[in-house]
């Protein structure tokens, strides 16, 4: 996929600006809308863009949206999934690194989610990130 810097720019083919603030300065799918629709509006009316290219960059904006789509899917997928393994930890002995490193075991007792992720509770002590647990008992 085409990236950008994570500036401001304009497009020479729409005379428009926009801002490239996206993750990892992709080009998203309104971005190939415009990119797209600048191309129609500025074609030479005398050699215009044959349907076969047409087409090809109709299927290249569908393919794009698939992939957004499925890229937004197993996000939700992997959210969900590392909620599951938070909760199936209530109740069990686990072993993770305390803010010094050193290594705390205690009972995990809750389950909360902040920003949408799951943080634990074990031994009283909050705020325990589930994916830093070592070990379970």
């Amino acid at each position: 996929m085409p990236t950008v810097p994570n500036t401001t720019a304009t497009n020479a083919a729409t005379g428009t600006s926009s801002t490239a603030g996206k993750t990892a300065g992709t080009l998203g799918k309104d971005d190939f809308l415009k990119l797209l629709v600048g191309q129609l509006r500025n074609q030479d009316p005398l050699n215009p863009t044959s349907d076969t290219d047409f087409i090809a960059q109709m299927a290249q904006f569908s393919q794009l949206e698939q992939t957004s789509n499925m890229a937004s899917a197993n996000d939700k997928l992997i959210a969900e999934q590392r909620g599951a393994r938070a909760v199936a930890l209530l109740g069990k002995t686990v072993t993770y690194p305390d803010p010094t490193g050193a290594a705390t075991t205690g009972v995990v007792e809750r389950v909360e989610w902040t920003s949408g992720k799951p943080s634990l509770t074990v031994g009283g002590a909050a705020g325990i990130d589930p994916d830093s647990v070592t070990a379970v008992q």
